[in-house]
């Protein structure tokens, strides 16, 4: 295909909806991003009406081709990638929404999830599944959307209901409801789908009262799944590459090869090694998943998802006040030298991997009256680093995979203090590429090669590039730092609990 086209991504996160044009080398042509409305209703409840991610989302993509002078025909195809575990429950009829998207942040269902735990069926979901039983996957908020608006459970026997993560719904309104799609690496994070037979698996949906009739049909991560409307861009584009953020984001990365691995400093960090065609079952807490799914080969990951990574600075920003913008920070955390022995467990949302504690809450420890602003700055900032380290430690555990480097990305990447410590911590290669912007890159990639666009794999590793190395440069009391963080971890478990 000629290289004079271009690929479109949509990349619909958890803040922001944005709109990227790649060129055949791999580089940014134009971008357009907007933000949209975060709903806490409730302590624990985040939300997000689906209609403002459609028209969000909608708007960036034409902005991002009027930007770059181009029109529909100039673009070969189009790749999604979204936050995932987002799930929103639309009338098959009228398209509309019948409640808001629960985040995958939402804690609403914990209690429903213990009680699943209590009937001994953390075997069954994780044999199945790869997943650990979660209010963060998908599965429990579907029952209790169905369980909690009105009418719901009885539209939804009759087949009148739909079910989607959000990367579903785009697409149903990119075709105007002619498709009703997922990718399996979406599928694999709803608690509902068997990542070994890749089929939805009906004693989970009967466990969660959940019916088939909901679920989109599952496509594989690289293929010409459906073309959006021609009204909709006044030439209709070919849909051709979809994947959750974070395996998005590995294959932007080219962690292609089993023992890659890469970590996305987010909202909340994701760290993710390719484990190759065989799942492995993690005995240190770990999400087994499907990284994606290409020319009818499956392959695998671990995963290790933080709740609060990036996420903890935009605490420091609008709950304390600390700072006015995100990149004050590392000035801000240089003003000292040490963190004066002060650590910040971020589990504002409970914890993730490797812990999975639900009950567990943010924590600021080892206060004294010679705390300043510079020393919470700077626990702030190592938090996202030693959780991090948590969880390589359970991967490699789990894998006995010998990693070589760390390759990193997402907004916080580009804090050098942050990667520094990283690498010091881990005692390894910290590597950040020229762009980091791999999240939509890998869904440009998957699109485009399954339109022909990029001939092959080698095509778009060629265009990979190292921007930094961060080599370990100071092991100078890490080993006790990191024991204290331990610690600090310890006393922040289970404060919620009643």
């Amino acid at each position: 295909m000629t290289n004079k086209k271009y690929i479109l991504s949509l990349d619909q996160g958890t803040t922001s909806s944005r709109a990227i044009i790649f060129n055949y080398t791999g580089d940014i042509v134009s971008m357009s991003q907007k933000e949209f409305t975060q709903h806490f209703p409730q302590p624990g409840w985040v939300e997000h009406d689906p209609t403002e991610i459609w028209n969000t989302q909608l708007k960036v993509a034409k902005e991002a081709i009027q930007k770059a002078n181009l029109n529909a025909k100039d673009i070969a195809a189009i790749g999604i990638t979204n936050q995932r575990e987002t799930t929103i429950v639309w009338d098959r009829e009228t398209g509309k929404p019948i409640y808001n998207a629960i985040v995958w942040q939402d804690r609403r269902t914990s209690e429903f999830c213990d009680k699943l735990k209590e009937q001994s069926l953390t075997e069954i979901i994780r044999n199945k599944t790869g997943l650990i039983i979660d209010a963060y996957f998908s599965g429990s908020k579907i029952k209790w959307i169905l369980d909690n608006v009105k009418g719901a459970r009885e539209k939804a026997n009759q087949g009148k209901l739909t079910f989607g993560t959000i990367d579903s719904w785009l697409i149903w309104n990119l075709t105007k409801g002619k498709k009703h799609i997922t990718d399996i690496t979406n599928a694999s994070r709803t608690m509902l789908f068997n990542i070994h037979t890749e089929q939805w698996d009906k004693e989970l949906l009967e466990i969660l009262a959940i019916p088939e009739s909901m679920l989109p049909k599952v496509v594989s991560s690289s293929e010409v799944v459906a073309e959006t409307d021609k009204d909709i861009f006044f030439n209709p584009i070919p849909i051709s590459g979809i994947a959750g953020d974070q395996q998005a984001a590995s294959f932007g990365q080219m962690c292609l090869e089993e023992g890659m691995i890469k970590n996305t400093y987010g909202t909340g960090c994701f760290i993710v090694l390719n484990t190759g065609n065989t799942p492995i079952k993690s005995k240190n807490n770990l999400l087994t998943t499907i990284l994606y799914k290409m020319n009818n080969k499956t392959a695998y990951a671990l995963e290790g998802s933080i709740f609060i990574g990036g996420a903890v600075v935009q605490w420091l920003r609008d709950g304390l006040g600390i700072i006015k913008n995100s990149a004050e920070i590392e000035k801000l955390a240089k003003t000292e030298k040490d963190n004066g022995g002060v650590y910040l467990v971020p589990a504002f949302t409970g914890l993730g991997a490797p812990h999975w504690n639900q009950n567990a809450r943010g924590t600021l420890i080892g206060l004294t009256r010679g705390t300043t602003a510079g020393h919470i700055a700077r626990a702030a900032l190592e938090s996202i680093a030693y959780q991090t380290m948590d969880v390589l430690e359970a991967m490699k555990n789990d894998s006995n995979l010998n990693i070589q480097e760390l390759r990193v990305d997402g907004g916080a990447s580009k804090n050098n203090q942050l990667m520094q410590f990283q690498s010091n911590l881990i005692n390894n290669s910290v590597t950040r590429p020229q762009t980091t912007e791999t999240t939509a890159l890998g869904a440009a990639y998957l699109a485009g090669l399954a339109v022909s666009y990029w001939d092959n794999i080698k095509d778009i590793q060629n265009n990979w590039q190292i921007d930094k190395i961060f080599e370990p440069n100071n092991h100078h009391k890490i080993k006790e730092l990191y024991k204290d963080w331990q610690r600090a971890i310890k006393r922040s478990k289970n404060w919620a609990e009643k």
